[in-house]
C-alpha cells in the first residue's frame, strides 16, 4: 500500500533537513508523496519540487499557521498558490512580529548576562524561533534544570523573559489559506488537551470560517484516538488527512512518514484532498 506523509518541516522553518534533504529521504524510504507545511512560510516548497522531479515523489504545496483559540491552535492548508501576494503579505507580518519579539527576548537576556543574539539562535536553532529554544539556552546555561523549570521561571506569561507575540485569528488563517486557493485543515487536534464537547466546539468554529478537513493520523496517536477522529471527521463531512509532524534533529523521536512508530497515512487520503480541490 502507497504510503504518504502530510506534516513535514524543513529548515525553511523550524526543521533541521533541508528541503532537499526531505525528498531525498522520503524517496528513500518509498513514500509516494508529501506535502511541506512549514510554520508560517512556504519558501521550502519550491525547492522541495525541484528536487522531486528527478525522483518521481509527489509533493504537495502546505503551509502551518499558528493562531490562538484560548491557547495555540495550528491551521493546516494544503495545495496553496505559493506565490499569492495577499498570503505573502500576510506571512512577511507574522515573521516580522516573531522577529521583533524574539529580538526584546534576546535584548532582556543579555542585560542579566546572558550572551546571547538572535543571530546566533537563528543561526543554530534555524528560522523559526520560539519560547523552547529559549528555554534550551538557559537549561544549558545552569540557568534552569528542565524545559519545565525554564518556562516555570524564566519565559512562561508574566515571568521576566516573557515577550507576547500577535497571533491571526483563526477566522483569518482559514481565510488566507482559501484566497490562495488551498484547502484548511485542523492540526494535530489532541494536542489541544480538550474534552469531546470541547473539540467539537473548535470544529464547529472552524466549519464556520471554511475548515474543510482535519488531521487524524499523527505521530504518538494509537488505533483508538485516529479512529475516534476519523469518526469525528465522517460526521462533519470533513476530509482526512495525517502526517508525522517531522522536524528532523529537533524532534528526534519522530521519524519521516513513521512518526513515533506504526504511522500510517494511506494515499487515499491524498486522492480525496486532492479532489476538493478547486471546489471550495
Amino acid at each position: 500500500m502507497k504510503r504518504i506523509d502530510l506534516h513535514i518541516h524543513t529548515t525553511a522553518s523550524d526543521g533541521t533537513a533541508t528541503p532537499e534533504e526531505v525528498v531525498r529521504e522520503a524517496s528513500r524510504i518509498g513514500l509516494a508523496a508529501i506535502a511541506i507545511t512549514d510554520h508560517d512560510t512556504a519558501a521550502g516548497y519550491e525547492r522541495a519540487a525541484a528536487e522531486a522531479e528527478k525522483t518521481g515523489l509527489e509533493v504537495v504545496p502546505g503551509i502551518e499557521i499558528s493562531t490562538k483559540y484560548g491557547g495555540a491552535v495550528h491551521i493546516l492548508g494544503y495545495y496553496i498558490d505559493v506565490a499569492s501576494p495577499a498570503l505573502q503579505e500576510v506571512l512577511d507580518w507574522i515573521v516580522h512580529d516573531r522577529d521583533e519579539r524574539n529580538e526584546k527576548m534576546c535584548e532582556l537576556m543579555r542585560a542579566d548576562g546572558i550572551d546571547i543574539t538572535y543571530g546566533e539562535m537563528r543561526e543554530r536553532f534555524g528560522e523559526v524561533i520560539g519560547r523552547p529554544h529559549f528555554a534550551e539556552i538557559l537549561i544549558e546555561r545552569g540557568l534552569a534544570k528542565d524545559m519545565r523549570d525554564a518556562f516555570d521561571r524564566y519565559v512562561e506569561k508574566g515571568r521576566k523573559y516573557y515577550q507576547g507575540r500577535h497571533f491571526l485569528s483563526i477566522e483569518r488563517s482559514i481565510e488566507l489559506i482559501r484566497a490562495a486557493g488551498g484547502t484548511a485543515v485542523l492540526a494535530h487536534p489532541f494536542q489541544y488537551r480538550l474534552d469531546d464537547a470541547g473539540l467539537r466546539d473548535l470544529i464547529e468554529h472552524c466549519m464556520e470560517s471554511g475548515l474543510e478537513g482535519m488531521e487524524c493520523r499523527y505521530s504518538g496517536y494509537d488505533a483508538a484516538m485516529s479512529g475516534y477522529l476519523e469518526q469525528l471527521a465522517a460526521e462533519y463531512g470533513l476530509l482526512m488527512t495525517g502526517g508525522s509532524d517531522f522536524h528532523g534533529e529537533n524532534k528526534k523521536d519522530i521519524a519521516l512518514g513513521d512518526g513515533r512508530g506504526g504511522l500510517n497515512v494511506p494515499h487515499s487520503f491524498l486522492e480525496q484532498l486532492r479532489a476538493r480541490r478547486g471546489k471550495s
